[in-house]
């Protein structure tokens, strides 16, 4: 994912504000990075993404990572592009981004609020839906 490319989706909250967020405001936990622009507190497919952010700020300042403040995923592996780290923003584009998110969200895993961005319909599952668009 590049800077300008939205990280939470739901509100359209670039990846270039959550890492100014971490930079200017030094947050203890990852779930204060709800405080910018409600990112992570849509449909959820974020939040892997955001607590990698808050992980990599910690290193960023030296600080250690609390062992209960490290994110567990229960996601299969194929849902998420990761690392032995955790999940990796690095290794997927925006575009394969939305199109796992949509997956996420067809799953019945999290609902998108109103004016979230829109689910791709690129995918064969899709055919015969009627989205209504």
């Amino acid at each position: 994912m590049q800077p300008d490319d939205e990280l939470c989706l739901c509100f359209h909250v670039t990846r270039r504000k959550l890492e100014n967020y971490l930079r200017t405001h030094r947050l203890r936990r990852a779930s204060q990075l709800s405080e910018c622009f409600g990112a992570g507190t849509g449909c959820g497919w974020c939040r892997p993404f955001l607590h990698r952010l808050f992980e990599r700020d910690l290193e960023r300042r030296g600080e250690p990572l609390d062992s209960s403040l490290r994110y567990v995923t229960s996601r299969p592996s194929a849902d998420l592009p990761a690392t032995d780290q955790g999940p990796s923003i690095d290794a997927i584009d925006r575009d394969e981004y939305a199109r796992r998110r949509a997956a996420h969200v067809r799953a019945g895993k999290g609902t998108p609020p109103p004016g979230a961005a829109p689910l791709p319909d690129d995918t064969a599952e899709n055919v015969g839906e009627g989205s209504g668009e």
